[in-house]
């Protein structure tokens, strides 16, 4: 090994660096033959060097991968030991090699990241397997010649693959947005660069001290009150720690080192054998626990170097793009929010809880983007198109141009709403329209007064239950929402109660696995159902807002009932804290979620039991179209501008104006300028809208004169043609309505 140190120290061009290494290695090894054979194209192999063989064979015999003995290696990236290597079914002649000599032969795969680059073997003439230690040594000079092949540019083209070269991933946009900057791997990776070692002792023990503190740090993370009541994530942590202390991965990195490897370059040659064996896998089984041993060996690698555990302890550049297989919604909250411009997962879903806080973020978020963690490296360039469900890895200039120039349009029109974000959503006509903000999250509040909003119309409070790993504690919920209280002063705020289930299901609560879950036991339905749970929190929300105005809204009614029963729990426990001797609200306000079908016909009886009425368009239109929004395949099969929907909605307007009752808008469809400008023609003048939707609306508002828009939106309704939107577009185009 430090012979072989000494010709890559050496240098030299490429060549001659092959030359030596296996001449070298057919000495060291008393072999008659060395030959390496690398990759060219996709699928061939070319003798690139060679002592023993005729030396006019190089750069002329070429084998395809999965032809002759140096193709199976290549194919199933794992030697091959043979006595008699002639008398093998896989045995490929070449005569202008002159290997007709020679029988025993061993190869292994030149392996980098997983990736099959090349070849090694030796042969003799008399037939005998090699040994163990042998096949072992090869392996590790196998390594060490893969990292300097990647050093001097001869791996690109080996493999033909350029770690640099522009690269397209589809995925799946879970938020909105367009996004440029640099990556950031959530969990960083390590570049090996010192590959042999001085003392083998020395490195066995830094293994077993680095071994012990990533034992130790398992350990820890399962001790932690906040995992031990985990669930099913407690249940995927003890097989991660069930992998951390295998034996067998422990002994096979303890070989590596044996064989002359630093205790870094020998846990990324297991981990590389472990990727060749089971990266090709279609089990998804298999798939995960070459993850967890992926993860565990980029830990370990990260201890041993004494690098940071995640990027969000690194400093971040000020464009950083997060890339990583799967986080959780707190691990993203880490991370500092000035710098982060976007999110791509491998793997994540739109309901998954990490999309829900990123959208609460306004953060651009690609979800199943299969292969880019892989892919990337930290500080390359990086283009999110979350519109084309695109992630552009390296991107060429033509397209960085084209994505700077929308990116401009783009901050044109930010700066245009921030002109415009202190002024009142006043119509042309004097009409005045109340633009509130959705919130979950203390950022979320912190930025109320320069997001443009009026209040807070819709908190989220389900997101505090979903970035803890175990149920907040009644003291814990008080003091988050004491202190939204206290943030937005004399401005309301209407607290949602929990709406947990269907799309957010909480690992502690040990909820069953439903065929429908968007229709199953969610929201409401489970707080009358477990009592206890909603009244902690009814409780804390009573103690938080003593002396003050408080806002309850409850979700998912689907009856007059659950609200009434809803509404008592709430003035039960308002009671009990009274009788006790605690400061309770100074009045309070009860409001219901219109989010099923089957509540508009019950709007009669319901209004005068409610405060106010706030319109989920979310769920509402998933289920008057008998379509799931978060299935690419159903999601748009409907349209929020047709002719049913507009119905509907003009409907529960005009009941809600019967009763004197005020109603908002609350989701998607007030969030967007073509259908907000719709919604007011149908008389709806509050909305609660994310943040990032408050500008665009704002000015839609603003050129908007409302009487002769509710005219021409009649107009339009009374012609029944089942698609309204280009009837919406020509209103807008004919009245000058900005968009």
């Amino acid at each position: 090994m430090r012979r072989l140190r000494q010709v890559m120290a050496d240098g030299g061009d490429r060549q001659e660096r092959l030359d030596k290494i296996v001449q070298l290695i057919a000495a060291s090894m008393n072999t008659a033959v060395c030959s390496v054979y690398l990759r060219r194209e996709r699928d061939d192999l070319e003798l690139c060097a060679t002592e023993g063989l005729n030396p006019d064979a190089v750069h002329q015999t070429v084998l395809h991968v999965g032809e002759g003995l140096v193709g199976d290696i290549a194919q199933h990236k794992r030697p091959l030991n043979l006595a008699d290597a002639p008398s093998h079914p896989r045995f490929a002649y070449r005569p202008e090699t002159g290997e007709d000599p020679f029988l025993s032969f061993v190869g292994v795969p030149v392996l980098r990241g997983g990736d099959m680059t090349g070849v090694l073997v030796v042969q003799n003439s008399e037939k005998r397997n090699f040994a163990d230690q042998e096949v072992e040594a090869l392996q590790t000079v196998a390594m060490v010649m893969a990292e300097m092949l990647s050093v001097s540019g001869e791996e690109t083209a080996a493999n033909g693959s350029d770690p640099d070269a522009a690269q397209l991933f589809k995925g799946r946009g879970l938020t909105e947005g367009l996004a440029m900057g640099h990556v950031v791997l959530h969990e960083p990776r390590v570049e090996v660069t010192r590959l042999i070692s001085d003392d083998a002792e020395e490195e066995d023990a830094r293994l077993s001290a680095a071994m012990y503190k990533l034992r130790r740090n398992v350990d820890d993370l399962l001790a932690t009150e906040d995992v031990s009541h985990a669930g099913e994530h407690l249940q995927v942590l003890e097989a991660y720690r069930m992998f951390a202390n295998d034996r067998g991965w422990m002994r096979r990195i303890r070989d590596a080192i044996a064989t002359g490897l630093t205790a870094e370059a020998a846990v990324e040659r297991v981990n590389n054998a472990m990727r060749a064996r089971l990266g090709g896998r279609r089990d998804a089984y298999l798939r995960d626990r070459l993850h967890d041993f992926e993860d565990l060996s980029n830990r370990l690698l990260r201890i041993l170097s004494g690098r940071a555990e995640l990027a969000s302890e690194d400093k971040l550049p000020r464009d950083a793009i997060l890339l990583a297989r799967t986080m959780g919604p707190a691990e993203l909250l880490d991370y500092d929010r000035k710098k982060l411009r976007g999110l791509v997962l491998e793997e994540s879903a739109l309901g998954a809880h990490v999309a829900i806080v990123a959208r609460a973020l306004n953060l651009p978020m690609l979800g199943d983007t299969r292969g880019i963690v892989n892919a990337a490296r930290d500080g390359q360039e990086i283009i999110l198109d979350i519109g084309s469900d695109e992630a552009h890895l390296n991107p060429p200039s033509d397209i960085v141009e084209a994505y700077s120039n929308r990116a401009r349009l783009r901050a044109r029109r930010m700066q245009r709403y921030a002109r415009i974000k202190h002024l009142p959503a006043i119509t042309r006509d004097g009409q005045e329209v109340r633009l509130d903000k959705n919130a979950g999250l203390m950022v979320d509040v912190d930025t109320l007064g320069d997001s443009g909003a009026d209040n807070i119309g819709l908190f989220r409070t389900e997101l505090q239950f979903m970035v803890s790993a175990r149920l907040p504690r009644q003291n814990e919920q008080e003091e988050v929402y004491r202190a939204v209280l206290d943030k937005v002063g004399e401005r309301d705020v209407v607290f949602r109660t929990l709406d947990v289930g269907g799309d957010k299901v909480l690992p502690y609560l040990g909820l069953a696995a439903e065929e429908n879950p968007a229709m199953g036991w969610r929201a409401t339905r489970m707080a009358l159902d477990r009592p206890a749970l909603v009244r902690v929190q009814l409780r804390s929300l009573l103690r938080a807002a003593a002396g003050r105005k408080l806002s309850v809204m409850f979700p998912l009614i689907t009856t007059l009932e659950e609200f009434t029963e809803s509404r008592d729990m709430l003035f039960a426990e308002r009671d009990r804290l009274a009788k006790f001797g605690h400061k309770v609200p100074a009045t309070i306000d009860v409001g219901a979620m219109l989010e099923v079908p089957s509540l508009v016909f019950q709007l009669d009886q319901l209004l005068p039991q409610v405060d106010f009425l706030c319109v989920g368009t979310n769920d509402l239109m998933q289920f008057f179209f008998a379509a799931d929004r978060g299935n690419p395949q159903t999601s748009d099969r409907y349209d929020f501008l047709s002719l049913p929907a507009m119905r509907l909605l003009a409907q529960v307007r005009d009941m809600c104006a019967a009763h004197n009752v005020p109603v908002s808008i609350c989701g998607e469809l007030g969030g967007r300028p073509l259908e907000a400008m719709a919604l007011l023609g149908l008389g709806y003048r509050r909305f609660s809208l994310p943040s990032a939707s408050i500008g665009p609306v704002k000015r839609t508002v603003r050129s908007v004169n409302t009487k002769r828009l509710e005219h021409a939106v009649w107009g339009a309704m009374q012609k029944n043609r089942s698609d309204l939107r280009p009837l919406m577009s020509e209103i807008a185009d004919a009245q000058g309505v900005k968009l």
